[in-house]
């Protein structure tokens, strides 16, 4: 009964203003974890060159940004690949999804047999709210019902927002955005 309190919270959370962001900011899930982010999102003043709509991500500072107009950046926290899965280069959104299954590819099986073959999109699947797929690789930008992992190197490459930060990103994001990852 309780997690299902909590999970309904964590939900009406996700789908409210950014205003009422601060009444769920010291919630808990099942587990006593953080339900928000570790690394508030915020406005910057951005120096790059990229243009707006663009997402740059830093894996060395695990921090992501969304380009915005007049150089400035929305600047998310973000999990990134632990050492032997990080990754550099150039790509676009190639397909967004909302609460999307998930069905770990045959590397990751091969290295964690335990895992499920499939699993229907929702509050305990590990993509979490939304997941931005990007071209010509494996990974994607994604939600996580882990948001103590926020600034940590622990993903097989993906990477990982909250919940509350990828809906936001992906209603920003558009289909065919240029996605930068740097070390």
């Amino acid at each position: 009964m309780g997690r299902t309190i909590i999970r309904a919270a964590v939900l009406a959370g996700l789908f409210l203003g950014a205003g009422a962001a601060p009444l769920f900011a010291s919630a808990l899930d099942s587990q006593l974890q953080p339900v928000a982010s570790p690394i508030p999102r915020e406005t910057v003043v951005f120096d790059g060159r990229e243009a707006p709509g663009t997402i740059i991500i830093r894996t060395g500072e695990r921090r992501l940004y969304f380009v915005l107009p007049d150089h400035q950046a929305l600047r998310y926290g973000v999990g990134v690949g632990r050492p032997g899965f990080t990754w550099a280069g150039a790509t676009r959104i190639a397909s967004k999804r909302e609460w999307p299954d998930w069905t770990p590819p045959p590397q990751m099986l091969r290295r964690r047999p335990d895992l499920p073959r499939h699993m229907e999109g929702g509050l305990d699947n590990p993509l979490g709210a939304r997941a931005m797929y990007l071209a010509g690789t494996l990974y994607r930008i994604h939600g996580s019902n882990e948001p103590d992992t926020i600034g940590q190197a622990v993903s097989s490459g993906c990477i990982r927002m909250t919940n509350d930060d990828v809906v936001d990103l992906y209603s920003r994001a558009r289909l065919g955005a240029r996605v930068v990852v740097t070390r």
